[in-house]
């Protein structure tokens, strides 16, 4: 097997697992009833749409297709980092609710790991940050 085969056996590989980290977070999304206001509904158009860029690079790897896909996924990670702040600001506000005269370091200490999982939007960061580590000097593409 030569070093080529190598690589593009690693490129399905992580394209494949983040395929499959979409496609568990859109499940989970809806196990959890995630669906409450316009906000939670971006995760599942970011995974929607992660989903099927990274199956067209897995169809389809050609230059387009993987420009496409590095685009997308830098929205996805956007939106997770919108998806982490969202639920920071939510605990420490029930915190703050329940609680009115708490202390600073515990507002922050329940903004962190409250309610709201901290981790859970980041899931979605995790799936594209995969996706662009199989299009890392991707031979259809000239950088």
């Amino acid at each position: 097997m030569t070093s080529s085969d190598v690589l593009a056996r690693l490129r399905r590989f992580l394209l494949v697992l983040s395929a499959f980290l979409f496609c568990g977070t859109l499940v989970e999304l809806w196990l959890v009833n995630h669906t409450k206001d316009l906000v939670q509904w971006i995760p599942f158009v970011l995974c929607g749409v992660g989903f099927l860029v990274v199956v067209s690079v897995l169809i389809r790897p050609r230059g387009a297709t993987v420009k496409s896909l590095r685009v997308w996924m830098l929205v996805v990670v956007v939106g997770s980092l919108f998806g982490v702040y969202q639920h920071v600001t939510n605990n420490i506000a029930f915190e703050r609710e329940i609680n009115p005269r708490a202390s600073s370091s515990r507002v922050l200490r329940q903004g962190l790991g409250g309610a709201n999982p901290l981790l859970a939007p980041g899931m979605l960061a995790v799936a594209a940050l995969l996706a662009l580590a199989a299009t890392y000097k991707h031979g259809e593409i000239h950088d």
